[in-house]
Protein backbone atom coordinates (compact mmCIF):
# COMPACT_ATOMS: atom_id res chain seq x y z
CA UNK A 1 0.00 0.00 0.00
CA UNK A 2 1.28 3.49 -1.23
CA UNK A 3 1.23 6.61 1.08
CA UNK A 4 -0.67 7.75 -1.89
CA UNK A 5 -3.38 5.12 -1.20
CA UNK A 6 -3.17 5.56 2.86
CA UNK A 7 -4.27 8.76 2.73
CA UNK A 8 -7.10 8.05 0.05
CA UNK A 9 -8.62 5.20 2.20
CA UNK A 10 -7.92 7.22 6.04
CA UNK A 11 -9.54 10.78 4.41
CA UNK A 12 -12.89 9.16 4.99
CA UNK A 13 -12.54 7.59 8.22
CA UNK A 14 -11.37 11.37 9.63
CA UNK A 15 -14.00 13.62 7.88
CA UNK A 16 -16.19 13.03 10.56
CA UNK A 17 -13.64 13.38 13.03
CA UNK A 18 -12.26 16.82 11.65
CA UNK A 19 -15.64 18.57 11.44
CA UNK A 20 -16.45 17.46 14.98
CA UNK A 21 -13.88 19.34 17.23
CA UNK A 22 -13.55 22.55 15.79
CA UNK A 23 -12.55 24.28 18.78
CA UNK A 24 -10.61 27.87 18.98
CA UNK A 25 -6.40 27.50 19.49
CA UNK A 26 -6.81 28.24 23.55
CA UNK A 27 -9.15 25.41 23.85
CA UNK A 28 -6.69 23.23 22.82
CA UNK A 29 -4.91 23.14 25.63
CA UNK A 30 -7.86 23.58 28.06
CA UNK A 31 -7.05 20.39 30.90
CA UNK A 32 -9.91 17.59 30.33
CA UNK A 33 -8.73 15.76 33.21
CA UNK A 34 -5.92 14.80 35.37
CA UNK A 35 -4.22 12.53 36.83
CA UNK A 36 -2.27 13.44 40.46
CA UNK A 37 -0.40 16.55 39.01
CA UNK A 38 0.10 15.80 35.19
CA UNK A 39 -2.62 17.27 33.43
CA UNK A 40 -4.32 15.92 29.95
CA UNK A 41 -5.44 18.15 27.33
CA UNK A 42 -8.04 18.71 25.15
CA UNK A 43 -5.51 18.13 22.51
CA UNK A 44 -4.59 15.17 23.64
CA UNK A 45 -7.78 13.92 23.01
CA UNK A 46 -8.99 15.14 20.15
CA UNK A 47 -5.08 13.44 18.53
CA UNK A 48 -6.09 10.29 20.23
CA UNK A 49 -9.60 10.40 18.80
CA UNK A 50 -8.46 10.85 15.27
CA UNK A 51 -5.67 8.23 15.38
CA UNK A 52 -8.13 5.31 16.36
CA UNK A 53 -10.46 6.09 13.83
CA UNK A 54 -8.02 6.98 11.29
CA UNK A 55 -7.30 2.77 12.47
CA UNK A 56 -10.23 2.24 12.59
CA UNK A 57 -9.86 0.68 15.83
CA UNK A 58 -12.52 0.97 18.87
CA UNK A 59 -12.30 2.39 21.49
CA UNK A 60 -12.62 6.15 20.08
CA UNK A 61 -15.49 7.59 21.48
CA UNK A 62 -14.87 10.48 23.95
CA UNK A 63 -15.18 9.24 27.12
CA UNK A 64 -13.27 6.48 26.46
CA UNK A 65 -10.62 7.73 24.65
CA UNK A 66 -10.32 10.08 28.20
CA UNK A 67 -10.65 6.85 30.09
CA UNK A 68 -7.60 5.65 28.11
CA UNK A 69 -5.77 8.87 28.68
CA UNK A 70 -5.59 8.47 32.33
CA UNK A 71 -4.65 5.11 32.03
CA UNK A 72 -1.74 5.55 29.84
CA UNK A 73 -0.89 8.51 32.57
CA UNK A 74 -0.78 5.65 35.28
CA UNK A 75 1.18 3.37 32.87
CA UNK A 76 3.76 5.73 32.24
CA UNK A 77 4.26 7.12 36.11
CA UNK A 78 4.49 3.21 37.27
CA UNK A 79 7.24 2.30 34.37
CA UNK A 80 9.16 5.52 35.39
CA UNK A 81 9.19 4.73 38.54
CA UNK A 82 10.33 1.17 38.11
CA UNK A 83 13.25 2.61 36.18
CA UNK A 84 11.62 1.15 32.79
CA UNK A 85 12.46 3.60 29.50
CA UNK A 86 12.60 2.51 26.03
CA UNK A 87 15.92 2.97 23.91
CA UNK A 88 15.94 4.90 20.71
CA UNK A 89 16.53 1.79 18.82
CA UNK A 90 13.78 -0.07 20.51
CA UNK A 91 11.18 2.59 19.86
CA UNK A 92 12.50 3.10 16.04
CA UNK A 93 11.96 -0.88 16.00
CA UNK A 94 8.21 -0.67 17.39
CA UNK A 95 7.34 2.79 14.93
CA UNK A 96 8.27 0.60 12.03
CA UNK A 97 6.43 -2.45 12.95
CA UNK A 98 3.39 -0.40 13.54
CA UNK A 99 3.78 1.02 10.26
CA UNK A 100 4.22 -2.37 8.75
CA UNK A 101 0.51 -3.65 9.39
CA UNK A 102 -0.57 -1.19 6.85
CA UNK A 103 2.34 -2.39 4.28
CA UNK A 104 4.33 0.87 5.28
CA UNK A 105 7.34 2.22 6.25
CA UNK A 106 7.70 4.88 9.41
CA UNK A 107 8.16 7.97 7.39
CA UNK A 108 4.76 6.86 4.91
CA UNK A 109 2.89 6.02 7.88
CA UNK A 110 3.96 9.53 9.59
CA UNK A 111 3.68 11.06 6.69
CA UNK A 112 -0.28 9.80 6.06
CA UNK A 113 -0.95 10.82 9.74
CA UNK A 114 0.07 13.80 9.14
CA UNK A 115 -2.12 14.61 5.81
CA UNK A 116 -4.52 14.03 8.49
CA UNK A 117 -3.92 16.47 11.17
CA UNK A 118 -2.55 13.93 13.34
CA UNK A 119 0.75 14.82 15.17
CA UNK A 120 4.15 12.56 15.15
CA UNK A 121 4.55 12.58 19.07
CA UNK A 122 0.55 11.14 18.64
CA UNK A 123 1.93 8.17 17.39
CA UNK A 124 5.29 8.14 18.82
CA UNK A 125 3.48 8.35 22.65
CA UNK A 126 0.95 5.81 21.66
CA UNK A 127 3.56 3.02 20.75
CA UNK A 128 6.03 3.76 23.35
CA UNK A 129 3.44 3.29 26.29
CA UNK A 130 2.23 -0.11 25.16
CA UNK A 131 5.54 -1.38 24.32
CA UNK A 132 6.99 -0.28 27.95
CA UNK A 133 4.09 -1.24 29.75
CA UNK A 134 4.02 -4.85 28.04
CA UNK A 135 7.69 -5.07 28.67
CA UNK A 136 7.32 -4.10 32.57
CA UNK A 137 4.04 -6.70 32.61
CA UNK A 138 5.96 -9.42 31.58
CA UNK A 139 9.14 -8.61 33.88
CA UNK A 140 6.73 -8.27 36.95
CA UNK A 141 4.16 -11.05 36.42
CA UNK A 142 6.05 -13.28 34.00
CA UNK A 143 7.16 -15.55 36.61
CA UNK A 144 3.86 -16.27 37.92
CA UNK A 145 2.17 -17.58 34.65
CA UNK A 146 1.87 -21.37 33.88
CA UNK A 147 0.23 -22.79 31.10
CA UNK A 148 0.40 -26.62 31.04
CA UNK A 149 0.11 -29.41 28.71
CA UNK A 150 -3.69 -30.05 29.23
CA UNK A 151 -4.68 -26.41 28.93
CA UNK A 152 -2.73 -26.33 25.57
CA UNK A 153 -4.93 -29.51 24.95
CA UNK A 154 -8.11 -28.70 26.18
CA UNK A 155 -8.07 -24.93 23.80
CA UNK A 156 -6.39 -27.04 20.71
CA UNK A 157 -9.80 -29.34 21.14
CA UNK A 158 -11.48 -26.02 20.77
CA UNK A 159 -9.43 -24.52 18.09
CA UNK A 160 -10.05 -27.66 15.81
CA UNK A 161 -13.75 -27.78 16.48
CA UNK A 162 -13.97 -31.61 16.03
CA UNK A 163 -14.85 -32.26 19.83
CA UNK A 164 -17.96 -30.98 20.37
CA UNK A 165 -17.25 -29.03 23.59
CA UNK A 166 -19.91 -28.09 25.31
CA UNK A 167 -19.94 -26.58 29.32
CA UNK A 168 -22.44 -25.77 31.57
CA UNK A 169 -21.59 -22.35 33.52
CA UNK A 170 -22.56 -19.56 36.12
CA UNK A 171 -21.90 -15.95 35.68
CA UNK A 172 -21.86 -13.09 37.83
CA UNK A 173 -21.29 -9.35 35.97
CA UNK A 174 -20.80 -7.00 38.85
CA UNK A 175 -21.36 -3.33 38.07
CA UNK A 176 -17.56 -1.57 39.28
CA UNK A 177 -17.79 2.37 37.66
CA UNK A 178 -14.18 3.77 38.62
CA UNK A 179 -14.85 4.88 42.32
CA UNK A 180 -15.75 1.89 43.07
CA UNK A 181 -13.63 -0.45 40.95
CA UNK A 182 -11.07 -1.45 43.83
CA UNK A 183 -14.05 -2.24 46.03
CA UNK A 184 -15.89 -4.56 43.66
CA UNK A 185 -12.42 -5.76 42.50
CA UNK A 186 -11.62 -7.21 46.11
CA UNK A 187 -15.31 -8.36 46.26
CA UNK A 188 -14.91 -10.45 43.43
CA UNK A 189 -11.65 -12.18 44.99
CA UNK A 190 -13.46 -13.18 47.98
CA UNK A 191 -15.96 -14.50 45.22
CA UNK A 192 -13.44 -16.46 43.28
CA UNK A 193 -12.60 -18.57 46.18
CA UNK A 194 -16.30 -19.93 46.00
CA UNK A 195 -16.69 -23.93 46.27
CA UNK A 196 -20.27 -24.73 45.49
CA UNK A 197 -22.73 -23.89 42.97
CA UNK A 198 -25.27 -22.85 46.18
CA UNK A 199 -22.60 -20.62 47.14
CA UNK A 200 -21.58 -18.79 44.00
CA UNK A 201 -25.60 -18.98 42.78
CA UNK A 202 -26.20 -16.46 46.02
CA UNK A 203 -23.64 -14.38 45.07
CA UNK A 204 -25.03 -13.82 41.63
CA UNK A 205 -28.76 -13.40 43.13
CA UNK A 206 -27.17 -10.33 45.26
CA UNK A 207 -24.48 -8.82 43.34
CA UNK A 208 -24.59 -9.80 39.59
CA UNK A 209 -26.15 -7.40 37.09
CA UNK A 210 -27.23 -9.62 34.58
CA UNK A 211 -30.69 -10.83 33.34
CA UNK A 212 -29.51 -14.46 34.56
CA UNK A 213 -28.99 -13.16 38.58
CA UNK A 214 -32.65 -14.69 39.12
CA UNK A 215 -31.57 -18.29 38.18
CA UNK A 216 -28.51 -17.37 40.45
CA UNK A 217 -25.96 -16.88 37.16
CA UNK A 218 -26.90 -20.33 35.66
CA UNK A 219 -26.95 -20.15 31.75
CA UNK A 220 -27.35 -22.92 30.02
CA UNK A 221 -25.17 -25.91 28.33
CA UNK A 222 -23.47 -23.73 25.24
CA UNK A 223 -21.16 -25.02 22.62
CA UNK A 224 -17.53 -23.35 23.59
CA UNK A 225 -16.90 -22.29 20.21
CA UNK A 226 -19.85 -19.72 20.73
CA UNK A 227 -18.51 -18.16 23.67
CA UNK A 228 -15.95 -15.34 23.20
CA UNK A 229 -12.46 -16.42 22.38
CA UNK A 230 -10.81 -14.92 26.17
CA UNK A 231 -13.64 -17.60 28.11
CA UNK A 232 -12.84 -20.46 26.23
CA UNK A 233 -9.18 -21.43 27.72
CA UNK A 234 -10.39 -19.73 30.89
CA UNK A 235 -13.31 -22.47 31.27
CA UNK A 236 -11.54 -25.36 29.85
CA UNK A 237 -8.64 -24.86 32.40
CA UNK A 238 -10.98 -25.26 35.35
CA UNK A 239 -12.65 -28.50 36.86
CA UNK A 240 -16.47 -28.81 37.58
CA UNK A 241 -17.36 -26.43 40.56
CA UNK A 242 -14.05 -24.09 39.94
CA UNK A 243 -14.24 -20.23 39.58
CA UNK A 244 -12.11 -17.93 37.20
CA UNK A 245 -10.30 -15.41 38.50
CA UNK A 246 -11.93 -11.89 38.19
CA UNK A 247 -12.02 -10.55 34.70
CA UNK A 248 -11.70 -6.79 34.32
CA UNK A 249 -14.24 -5.11 31.70
CA UNK A 250 -15.22 -2.20 30.96
CA UNK A 251 -16.93 -0.58 33.85
CA UNK A 252 -17.70 -4.13 35.31
CA UNK A 253 -15.95 -6.92 36.50
CA UNK A 254 -16.76 -10.40 35.41
CA UNK A 255 -16.80 -13.95 37.37
CA UNK A 256 -17.87 -17.79 35.57
CA UNK A 257 -17.83 -21.13 37.85
CA UNK A 258 -17.83 -24.27 35.77
CA UNK A 259 -20.61 -26.66 36.52
CA UNK A 260 -20.08 -29.54 34.05
CA UNK A 261 -18.39 -30.16 30.49
CA UNK A 262 -19.29 -33.05 28.63
CA UNK A 263 -18.40 -33.94 24.60
CA UNK A 264 -20.96 -33.99 22.13
CA UNK A 265 -21.37 -35.84 18.75
CA UNK A 266 -22.37 -32.55 17.22
CA UNK A 267 -19.62 -30.67 15.31
CA UNK A 268 -18.91 -27.08 16.64
CA UNK A 269 -19.85 -24.12 15.10
CA UNK A 270 -17.45 -21.35 14.54
CA UNK A 271 -17.72 -18.09 12.85
CA UNK A 272 -16.35 -15.31 10.97
CA UNK A 273 -17.98 -12.24 11.85
CA UNK A 274 -20.69 -11.43 14.89
CA UNK A 275 -22.90 -8.11 13.80
CA UNK A 276 -24.12 -6.03 16.50
CA UNK A 277 -25.99 -2.99 17.38
CA UNK A 278 -25.27 -0.87 20.71
CA UNK A 279 -27.39 2.32 21.62
CA UNK A 280 -26.25 4.28 24.09
CA UNK A 281 -28.62 5.51 27.32
CA UNK A 282 -27.41 8.23 29.62
CA UNK A 283 -28.15 7.29 33.20
CA UNK A 284 -26.10 4.15 33.20
CA UNK A 285 -28.33 1.84 35.40
CA UNK A 286 -30.56 4.50 36.73
CA UNK A 287 -34.48 3.01 37.38
CA UNK A 288 -34.77 6.18 34.35
CA UNK A 289 -32.12 4.77 32.23
CA UNK A 290 -32.93 0.87 32.62
CA UNK A 291 -37.13 1.71 32.28
CA UNK A 292 -36.14 3.84 28.80
CA UNK A 293 -34.04 1.09 28.13
CA UNK A 294 -37.26 -1.67 28.27
CA UNK A 295 -39.34 0.34 26.56
CA UNK A 296 -37.10 1.07 23.43
CA UNK A 297 -36.78 -3.34 23.69
CA UNK A 298 -40.24 -3.74 23.85
CA UNK A 299 -40.56 -1.74 20.26
CA UNK A 300 -37.75 -3.16 18.75
CA UNK A 301 -37.46 -6.43 17.18
CA UNK A 302 -34.04 -6.10 14.85
CA UNK A 303 -30.74 -4.49 14.55
CA UNK A 304 -32.59 -1.94 11.94
CA UNK A 305 -35.23 -0.77 14.20
CA UNK A 306 -33.03 1.21 16.47
CA UNK A 307 -32.00 3.05 13.31
CA UNK A 308 -35.97 4.85 13.83
CA UNK A 309 -34.58 4.76 17.57
CA UNK A 310 -32.14 7.39 17.04
CA UNK A 311 -33.07 9.24 14.46
CA UNK A 312 -32.38 12.72 15.01
CA UNK A 313 -29.96 11.91 17.56
CA UNK A 314 -25.96 12.28 17.33
CA UNK A 315 -24.49 10.09 15.13
CA UNK A 316 -22.68 8.57 18.28
CA UNK A 317 -25.60 7.50 19.92
CA UNK A 318 -25.66 4.35 18.08
CA UNK A 319 -22.72 2.00 17.03
CA UNK A 320 -23.40 -1.30 14.28
CA UNK A 321 -20.56 -2.96 13.27
CA UNK A 322 -19.80 -6.47 11.93
CA UNK A 323 -16.13 -8.14 13.39
CA UNK A 324 -14.63 -11.28 13.68
CA UNK A 325 -15.16 -13.08 17.59
CA UNK A 326 -11.74 -12.44 18.50
CA UNK A 327 -11.97 -8.33 17.95
CA UNK A 328 -15.21 -7.95 19.31
CA UNK A 329 -14.15 -6.18 23.30
CA UNK A 330 -15.05 -9.13 25.49
CA UNK A 331 -17.85 -7.28 28.09
CA UNK A 332 -20.04 -7.35 24.63
CA UNK A 333 -18.36 -11.02 23.60
CA UNK A 334 -19.91 -12.55 26.79
CA UNK A 335 -23.13 -10.72 26.26
CA UNK A 336 -23.31 -11.90 22.29
CA UNK A 337 -22.84 -15.30 23.32
CA UNK A 338 -25.69 -15.21 25.12
CA UNK A 339 -28.05 -13.88 22.74
CA UNK A 340 -30.22 -14.87 19.57
CA UNK A 341 -30.50 -12.66 16.84
CA UNK A 342 -32.99 -9.49 17.76
CA UNK A 343 -32.30 -9.98 21.30
CA UNK A 344 -31.03 -7.74 23.93
CA UNK A 345 -28.57 -7.38 26.79
CA UNK A 346 -28.57 -4.12 29.24
CA UNK A 347 -26.37 -5.06 31.27
CA UNK A 348 -23.25 -3.16 30.07
CA UNK A 349 -21.98 0.73 30.70
CA UNK A 350 -19.65 2.90 29.26
CA UNK A 351 -18.30 6.23 30.31
CA UNK A 352 -17.36 5.30 33.31
CA UNK A 353 -20.78 3.58 34.59
CA UNK A 354 -23.00 6.88 33.44
CA UNK A 355 -24.09 5.63 29.46
CA UNK A 356 -26.60 2.87 29.57
CA UNK A 357 -25.55 0.26 26.60
CA UNK A 358 -28.69 -1.64 24.77
CA UNK A 359 -26.95 -4.36 23.31
CA UNK A 360 -28.50 -6.38 20.55
CA UNK A 361 -27.30 -9.39 18.36
CA UNK A 362 -28.06 -9.00 14.70
CA UNK A 363 -26.47 -11.90 13.71
CA UNK A 364 -23.53 -14.23 12.95
CA UNK A 365 -21.72 -15.08 9.59
CA UNK A 366 -20.69 -18.97 10.22
CA UNK A 367 -17.11 -19.50 9.25
CA UNK A 368 -15.88 -21.46 5.66
CA UNK A 369 -14.93 -24.99 6.15
CA UNK A 370 -11.05 -25.22 6.25
CA UNK A 371 -8.51 -27.93 7.26
CA UNK A 372 -7.02 -26.07 10.11
CA UNK A 373 -3.09 -26.02 11.22
CA UNK A 374 -2.66 -25.65 15.10
CA UNK A 375 -0.06 -24.33 16.78
CA UNK A 376 0.88 -25.45 19.79
CA UNK A 377 3.39 -22.74 20.54
CA UNK A 378 1.05 -19.90 19.83
CA UNK A 379 -1.53 -21.34 21.68
CA UNK A 380 -0.01 -21.32 24.65
CA UNK A 381 1.36 -17.88 24.01
CA UNK A 382 -1.80 -17.14 23.58
CA UNK A 383 -2.62 -18.59 26.77
CA UNK A 384 0.01 -16.36 28.85
CA UNK A 385 -0.55 -13.46 27.78
CA UNK A 386 -4.88 -13.46 28.39
CA UNK A 387 -3.43 -13.83 31.84
CA UNK A 388 -0.53 -11.54 31.74
CA UNK A 389 -3.41 -9.05 30.68
CA UNK A 390 -5.42 -10.22 33.84
CA UNK A 391 -2.58 -9.14 35.75
CA UNK A 392 -2.24 -5.53 33.79
CA UNK A 393 -5.78 -4.65 34.42
CA UNK A 394 -5.66 -5.30 38.23
CA UNK A 395 -2.53 -3.55 38.52
CA UNK A 396 -4.02 -0.81 36.74
CA UNK A 397 -7.80 -0.69 38.18
CA UNK A 398 -4.79 -0.54 41.90
CA UNK A 399 -2.92 1.93 40.63
CA UNK A 400 -6.49 4.40 39.76
CA UNK A 401 -7.83 3.77 42.90
CA UNK A 402 -4.65 5.33 44.36
CA UNK A 403 -4.05 8.26 41.81
CA UNK A 404 -5.94 11.53 42.31
CA UNK A 405 -7.54 11.39 39.28
CA UNK A 406 -10.14 14.09 38.29
CA UNK A 407 -12.03 14.81 35.25
CA UNK A 408 -13.23 18.29 34.15
CA UNK A 409 -16.57 17.78 31.89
Amino acid sequence: MSGTTFRKTMIAACALALCSFQVSAQDLFAPVAQVDQRIITEFEVQQRQRFLRVLGASGSSRSEVIEELIRDRLREDETRQSGIVLGPDELAQGLSDFAARAQLSTEEFVEGLASEGIAEETFRDFVNVSIVWRDYIRARFGNRVRVDDREVDRAVDSARGNSGIEVLVSEIIIPAPPPRAEQVLEQAEAISQATTEAEFSDFARRFSATASRGAGGRLPWTPISELPPVLRPLLLALGPGQVTAPLQIPNAVALFQLRDIRETAAPQRSFSAIEYAAYYIDGGRTPEALARARAISARVDRCDDLFGIAKGQPDNVLDRGSLPPEEIPDDIAIELAKLDPGEVSTALTRAGGNTLVLLMLCGRTPALEEDQVIDRDAIATQLRNQRLNAFSETLLADLRAEADVRIFE
